[in-house]
């Protein structure tokens, strides 16, 4: 059994109702054991760790709160011992400090309606050759050993070199970006310093990456959002680094956790492998079966002012957890919710979002999984986890592997 960071300043949890740690590396183990329980028990469960925190784990519920920018908002979007409200020189609502994804409305939409653009489908079709290219060539790396890491080898790579690619950051900085990926998303539960430390190296990052994109301007992302507008004037080099952030850490983890679930699901699953190997034109729904059923990512809000919740009472600054992946397993919503069903036909999942934040880079994160698992399975046709091997689950808001070992049983190189 995995254990709490060991630099955690909570200790083990004691009860998923009242007690729950979504950063216990057993609960991204047992996410869907763990949901089942809640539904049927303790709808929205509660904990006083990271200063109050809410989990409800139906359908219903994730999409009331979603929807509801009266009651919470998006300043906060990753829970964590330091609190939007902690921290004096943090951006206020409505525009937060990694816009648009931490601001409310009536900013939210104009600073969403920025990006769009560079996340079209027209503008994300083009990158298919550049995403399969990387993909081959990560699978040629991989090509003789018995046992490779799907997960460490192949799925980390793709997001990160994309999105550097698209920032027109040094696609060899990959690993500090992963760094970043840890400090921001999974090491919540160090102490307040701790926190601020790891935020303060990823500002330093951004900056000198914009100040040079400032220097030498080139036709990228980057130079994108320095000489976009709102309100008739330029975006506040606070507002493109916080953009950037929110690239980076969004774009990245979220990603490569769905690639590695999908893997992980045909590497346990050799019926749809086959199935998918023997007639690709499954793909397309298996890709939106794979995002419902291993749905990598768990939003937050916070609490405006003291609030009821059906029964529950919400005080003002605490966190709610919105698990868009339980909701994808709830029973009144989706029938025979818990299993993997890779030709389903209906299928309105909330893999990416619900409400005013929808995943603006959907169309990416569809692309990049299509054509990763679309090339493993074409170079591995048969593979196995590895025996006497552990997979490594992630802790924290993003679920998937973060080690995947398998066998190859079959190759086509």
């Amino acid at each position: 059994m995995t254990t709490l960071d060991e630099k955690s300043i909570y200790g083990p949890v004691t009860s998923w109702k009242t007690d729950f740690d979504h950063a216990d590396p057993s609960y991204n183990e047992n996410a869907h054991e763990i949901w089942n329980e809640l539904r049927g028990t303790c709808p929205v469960a509660h904990t006083e760790r990271y200063g109050g925190t809410w989990l409800p784990v139906t359908h219903e519920l994730v999409h009331e709160i979603a929807y509801d920018t009266e009651h919470f908002s998006s300043r906060g979007v990753v829970v964590a011992t330091v609190k939007p409200s902690d921290l004096p020189d943090a951006i206020p609502a409505p525009i937060g400090g990694a816009p648009p994804i931490t601001s409310d409305p009536p900013f939210h939409q104009d600073a969403r309606r920025i990006m769009l653009p560079a996340f079209s489908p027209k503008t994300i079709e083009q990158w298919e050759p550049e995403i399969r290219k990387l993909c081959r060539e990560l699978i040629a790396d991989m090509k003789k050993a018995d046992v490779v890491d799907a997960a460490v080898q192949f799925a980390q790579h793709i997001p990160v070199n994309v999105i550097a690619r698209m920032l027109g950051f040094p696609p060899e900085d990959g690993e500090i970006f992963r760094g970043f990926v840890h400090d921001v998303l999974e090491s919540i539960n160090l102490a307040p310093g701790q926190r601020a430390e790891a935020f303060m190296a990823l500002d330093a990052y951004v900056a000198k990456q914009v100040q040079d994109h400032i220097d030498n301007p080139r036709d990228d992302l980057t130079n994108f959002l320095l000489n976009a507008k709102i309100y008739d004037q330029p975006l506040s080099l606070q507002h493109v680094g916080g953009s950037i952030i929110l690239l980076l850490i969004a774009g990245i983890d979220t990603t490569w956790s769905a690639i590695g679930s999908s893997l992980w699901h045909l590497a346990t699953n050799p019926v749809d492998r086959r199935r998918l190997v023997d007639n690709p034109a499954l793909m397309p729904t298996a890709i939106e079966e794979f995002l419902r059923a291993y749905a990598p990512v768990t939003m937050a809000r916070v609490v405006k002012d003291d609030y009821n919740f059906h029964g529950n009472e919400m005080k003002q600054n605490d966190w709610v957890l919105l698990p868009f992946p339980a909701a994808n397993r709830d029973p009144e919503e989706f029938e025979n919710a818990d299993q993997v069903l890779i030709d389903r036909e209906v299928n309105r999942h909330a893999a990416f979002g619900l409400g005013i934040h929808r995943c603006l880079g959907s169309n990416l994160a569809r692309l990049e999984l299509r054509v990763a698992v679309e090339e493993f399975i074409a170079a591995f046709p048969d593979f196995e986890l590895a025996p006497d091997e552990v997979v490594k689950w992630s802790v924290g808001q993003i679920r998937g592997p973060r080690e995947l070992p398998v066998r190859i049983n079959a190759r086509t190189l």
